[in-house]
């Protein structure tokens, strides 16, 4: 084998790739710009390559991890070129394994352009804040901006859980403390328990997985804590939607009312490719928490929260499909990604002849 890791992820940052695949039977993989380009200036893998790849990154400890789960998520840091999240799994009978590049510095808020909205939500003392979307939508970039905002203007305790720990924090005003699943303990519900003994002000929770989860984060946040957190859903009523049906029947009348205490704002995000072909932008769909909307939780009218997002842009709030015309008229994005990651294709089409023949 000719090709090693270090060469394929110096590739990876010179090509500006987002995504790193490896498997058996073919060359290595890149996605570039959401595209997937295979690296065919390498030879097509064999089984034993890719074995050798992955185990050449992993310690023993994560090695006997991976042989019993038969997968496993894991950071890699090479110092002067970047950060990176994998996860090596089993095809076939072969390793593989996916990876993420992570940028070493953590951008700003302001660098990556989020709305001011979703910014002023980390102003909060206590409640629960979601940031919702996809796989590779930049949740936990846009989580990282934020805790890098309090960070820098509030003298606070910040507990982070995640798996993997993808952005490194210095401490800056706040003192931030960054535990993994795994190496530092042994569940999210774990830790959320836990840390609640730590003298928090602020937990970050890298992904909601499960109802103990969920339960311990509703905890955190109703004692008195800021709990920022993500979940896999395409909507912010979704999301609401997602963390009840969590919960067995018999609890979820209590569930909404907790819910409709504790929640400050949810954000659903796309990463979207850019017209000029120059990397990725933005869209975002933002809820921000009102008294209608604590009673259309607490009373599972959920289906309702849609209209209050059309009709409170003021307060910041815009619906995805908003968020993609206003794209469309800063021309960042194409019609044909507009229309392919709207929510409602139809009422997206009509926003935009709207727009067209009033001349905006």
């Amino acid at each position: 084998m000719a090709v090693t890791i270090r060469e394929l992820l110096e590739k990876m940052v010179d090509l500006n790739a987002s995504d790193l695949h490896i498997s058996a039977g073919a060359p290595p993989v890149l996605r570039i710009n959401q595209k997937l380009i295979p690296m065919r200036q390498f030879p097509v893998l064999t089984g034993n390559d890719t074995r050798l790849l992955v185990y050449n990154i992993l310690t023993e400890f994560q090695k006997k991890k991976f042989e019993e789960n038969r997968e496993l998520d894991f950071a890699i840091s090479i110092p002067k070129l970047s950060r990176f999240r994998a996860n090596a799994f089993f095809q076939r009978g072969t390793v593989a394994i996916a990876i993420r590049r992570i940028p070493i510095e953590v951008p700003s808020a302001e660098k990556l352009g989020l709305p001011k909205a979703i910014i002023d939500f980390t102003n909060h003392n206590t409640g629960l804040v979601l940031v919702t979307g996809p796989t590779g939508s930049g949740k936990s970039t846009t989580l990282a901006a934020m805790i890098d905002k309090i960070n820098t203007d509030r003298a606070v305790h910040i507990i982070t859980v995640e798996d993997p720990i993808e952005y490194l924090h210095k401490n800056k005003k706040s003192i931030v403390v960054q535990r993994e699943v795994g190496q530092d303990t042994l569940t999210f519900a774990n830790a959320l328990k836990y840390a609640l003994r730590q003298d928090p002000d602020i937990i970050m929770v890298g992904e909601m997985r499960d109802l103990e989860t969920i339960e311990a984060a509703l905890t955190a946040a109703e004692t008195g804590h800021l709990v920022l957190a993500t979940l896999h859903t395409s909507s912010v009523a979704e999301t609401v939607n997602r963390m009840i049906d969590v919960f067995p029947p018999h609890q979820q009348d209590q569930v909404r009312v907790q819910i409709s205490q504790v929640l400050r704002g949810a954000v659903s995000q796309k990463l979207l490719p850019r017209a000029d072909g120059k990397g990725m932008v933005l869209a975002t769909e933002i809820m921000v928490v009102t008294p209608a909307i604590r009673t259309m939780i607490r009373e599972s009218r959920i289906h309702e929260i849609y209209g209050v997002i059309q009709t409170n842009r003021k307060l910041g709030m815009m619906t995805m499909n908003m968020s993609l015309l206003e794209l469309l008229k800063k021309k960042l994005i194409t019609f044909d990604v507009a229309i392919l990651n709207s929510p409602n294709k139809e009422e997206l089409e009509r926003m935009y002849k709207q727009n067209v023949l009033i001349g905006r």
